[in-house]
């Protein structure tokens, strides 16, 4: 009998135990603890020339420069899929967006509903009633992917999360994203929750807009309670990979493994997108194939306008005859690394301008082509004011002139 008893017992202590808020643990995320301590395989494709087709183990995958959206490289990118938790990028947006507008502030304490502390998968365990900050939040969401952090965030910029999904939609839509549809802002595996590869790289593209993201998209380590729930980032490429500075990773039955990966080089910011991965390893190793194929194979080339000859502007009815104007801004174009481009600079502006005229107006433009295509363009501004001519000035320069005399 005390034989069996000792097998019970070691049996139950092998079971998982329900943890509260108050217990000092690592916060339940989606990850395998083992995956993310081990670095990142060799790439065998790290100097794939433009037009290889990587070997990538997931049923799509994209990569795009962020700031044109650009896409580098595709396959099945406009695919219908579930996205698990990288559904929050574009709950981050909002979030993010209601910061800056000033709806919301860091420090703006947030009480835990019991619909926010319902929520199962990755969580940081929220009790109804509890608070936290929305820092303390985005800390959970980003970091951990935490659900519950997700909903309460939700809920304080739009009420509800039924709301919050509402405007997700509706910013989607904003955003050009046509093949998605939101049911939840969580990433939990719901009917008619979907979205593609090419819209998760439109809405991370959005989301790195705003630069507090990388406040945590960044750690990889952090906690709350003080101290008492620790967080552990579940993007490895963050700690592995040069120039890492997000996004987000997903994970459920479902949708598989996915990852919206970020990073950033010699100013070149790159989004690698893998969805339906069999395994966590599949989608760091694809993302890192498809960083590298972008790296390696794409730059930046500033072009700016300081060479360009401009003349005297005319002012007609103005205090001055003429202004000088100036273009000192730049033009980052993407180019492909060794190609042979063809830039050329034409500039547009008026020769004569009407008073009044002030320092810094947009007098005209330079147009910039790379290869007979336009790609941008310079303004060209006043460099002086020129105020408009009324018969005080004309009478003041009057008896100016005969006291000088």
């Amino acid at each position: 009998m005390k034989k069996y008893i000792a097998i019970i017992l070691a049996v139950l202590l092998l079971l998982p135990l329900p943890v509260k808020a108050s217990d000092a643990v690592t916060v339940s995320m989606e990850y395998n603890a083992t995956d993310l301590d081990t670095p990142l395989a060799e790439n065998t494709q790290a100097d794939a020339p433009i037009g290889t087709v990587l070997d990538i183990n997931a049923k799509s995958a994209i990569l795009i420069e962020t700031v044109t959206g650009k896409v580098l490289y595709e396959n099945n990118a406009d695919e219908k899929r579930a996205p698990a938790s990288i559904t929050k990028i574009m709950g981050l947006c909002l979030v993010f967006e209601a910061i800056e507008g000033g709806a919301l502030s860091l420090e703006t304490k947030i009480t835990a509903s019991d619909h926010a502390c319902s929520m199962g998968g990755s969580q940081i365990w929220l009790e109804p009633g509890e608070e936290m900050t929305v820092h303390e939040l985005l800390k959970a969401t980003v970091i951990a992917s935490a659900n519950d952090a997700m909903v309460a965030l939700g809920e304080a910029v739009a009420g509800s999360e039924e709301t919050f999904v509402a405007k997700m939609n509706e910013k989607a839509k904003t955003l050009g994203m046509n093949n998605t549809n939101f049911v939840n802002c969580t990433g939990l595996d719901a009917e008619n929750h979907y979205t593609s590869a090419h819209d998760v790289a439109i809405m991370s593209a959005e989301l790195v807009k705003y630069p507090l993201i990388k406040e945590y998209s960044t750690v990889w380590m952090d906690s709350l309670r003080d101290g008492k729930s620790e967080l552990v980032n579940t993007n490895k490429l963050v700690k592995y990979y040069k120039g890492a500075y997000g996004l987000k990773t997903g994970t459920t039955s479902v949708a598989g493994s996915c990852l919206s990966a970020a990073a950033e080089r010699d100013g070149l910011s790159l989004v690698a997108v893998v969805m339906g991965a069999p395994t966590s390893k599949d989608r760091f190793n694809g993302a890192v194939k498809l960083l590298d194929y972008g790296f390696a194979n794409y730059e930046y080339k500033e072009i700016n306008a300081e060479d360009i000859e401009l003349p005297l502007i005319a002012i007609r009815k103005g205090t001055k005859s003429s202004i000088t104007p100036i273009a000192n801004g730049k033009v980052s174009v993407l180019t492909k690394k060794g190609e042979d481009v063809k830039i050329t600079k034409q500039p547009e502006i008026t020769s004569e301008l009407t008073a009044p005229v002030k320092a810094g107006d947009t007098v005209g433009y330079i147009h910039i082509y790379i290869n007979s295509e336009e790609i941008g363009a310079i303004n060209i501004k006043a460099a002086e004011s020129s105020d408009k001519l009324t018969f005080w000035v004309c009478a003041k320069r009057i008896l100016k002139n005969m006291f000088t005399l």
